[in-house]
């Protein structure tokens, strides 16, 4: 059977199970071996849906492994939220506002994510090109720009110093002979 809610029309399969043991071990039911918290960050990159099980409990613990991902991957590497970023983020816990902030920030992502699929389209547009078209297109519109914006510069400077400019410099003055060598 094929989902109409998956691009290209993916087989629909039941959502990912992954048991979580006491000692911190990880389950995966579908291909019934151990996974590491690194392999459930690259069933989220490829865009697999899953839930993670407390395997006595069957509470849901999806939403602490995916916290924990992201602590993993903020102290290693470069992070992706600032300090001051996650201090405010803390401050809306309790605040009359927090259950606006989370639909906020999911509406947000979701508009970055929205943009980023359209910058990539016109992206792979230009780059069907010839590498050199793209590259002499780009810096054409560059310099374009860039002689804009020194006539912008020069004209506003023009303006303000008014008449007591000349347009055209002066020649440079005759050269006298030297009369030594006469």
């Amino acid at each position: 059977m094929l989902d109409s809610a998956f691009p290209g029309g993916r087989p629909h399969m039941p959502v990912r199970v992954i048991k979580k043991y006491p000692n911190r071990r990880l389950y995966d039911t579908r291909i019934s071996s151990y996974i590491t918290i690194e392999d459930v960050r690259q069933l989220i990159v490829d865009g697999e849906e899953f839930e993670v099980r407390d395997a006595k409990s069957g509470e849901d613990l999806t939403r602490c492994v995916l916290l924990q991902i992201i602590a993993e991957h903020e102290q290693d590497g470069e992070p992706m939220l600032s300090t001051q970023l996650l201090s405010q983020i803390i401050r809306f816990y309790g605040d009359s506002l927090q259950g606006f902030m989370g639909s906020y920030l999911e509406r947000s992502m979701q508009m970055f994510l929205e943009q980023q699929q359209q910058f990539r389209q016109q992206m792979s547009g230009l780059i069907g090109q010839a590498p050199w078209t793209m590259l002499n297109q780009l810096t054409e519109k560059n310099l374009e720009m860039w002689k804009d914006y020194q006539q912008n510069l020069v004209g506003g400077m023009g303006r303000s110093a008014g008449a007591s400019r000349p347009r055209d410099p002066a020649p440079p003055p005759p050269r006298e002979k030297d009369k030594s060598k006469a």
